[in-house]
Formats: C-alpha cells, structure tokens, sequence
C-alpha cells in the first residue's frame, strides 16, 4: 500500500508553480497511461488557467487549496477548500482565482473487443 500526504504534496506542487513559466505545476498521484483510473494534483498560481479541453473519461475535481472556477461555454462553478465538483463531460476550462491546488480524479474509459465500457463495468468492481 503507498501512503501520500496530499497536504504536503499540494505544498510542493504549489512552491514548483511559482518557479514555472507557466505558473501551473503537475504530480501524478496514482494511475497512469497504463491505468484506467488516474489521480493527479495540479496546482495553479493566481491567474493562471487551463484552457478549453475535453475529458478522456468521468472526472472530479477536488479543492486542496484556494478558489479555482470550472467553466464551460454555458455556466460556471467556483470551488473552495473542501469542495467536490463533478467534471461535465462538454469542454471546460479551470481558472485559478487565487494561488490552488486541486486533486483531479480521471476514469478512463476503456477498449475491449469493439466495445467501450468504464472500471466499475469490469469484472470484480
């Protein structure tokens, strides 16, 4: 079992944001290209956004750190600490309003044999 201090990671993702051009850093927690599930933290500094993207799968997005705001072409959410929002599956941007970090959680959907399906329809879920 792997143990992760999301606290402390959110700390030096934040700290990597400031030394970025960018102004955005990125850790994947757990998962990967080899996983249907993948859990990263992203921290964003005051500002800065994600642009316009589509989803590779389901996703939420959970508030470590600061506000951020979710946004699609027709509506927006604002997130806080401690907040849960739920991805919609249409284009949608992230904006921080002030320096965040966010745990973005991605279930992938996955090929098999000519059909897509999710992790919770595979076999044992």
């Amino acid at each position: 079992m792997d143990k992760v201090s999301l606290t402390a990671l959110a700390r030096q993702q934040l700290a990597a944001a400031h030394d970025a051009h960018s102004g955005r850093s990125a850790h994947t927690v757990y998962g990967g290209h080899q996983h249907t599930l993948r859990q990263t933290v992203i921290a964003l500094t005051a500002g800065t956004s994600l642009d316009d993207h589509e989803s590779p799968g389901e996703a939420t997005l959970q508030v470590l750190h600061g506000r951020v705001q979710l946004t699609t072409s027709e509506t927006s959410w604002d997130g806080r600490p401690g907040d849960h929002i739920v991805i919609p599956s249409t284009r949608h941007g992230l904006h921080a309003v002030n320096d965040c970090v966010v745990l973005l959680t991605v279930a992938k959907s996955v090929q098999r044999q000519g059909q897509t399906t999710y992790d919770d329809d595979l076999p044992g879920q």
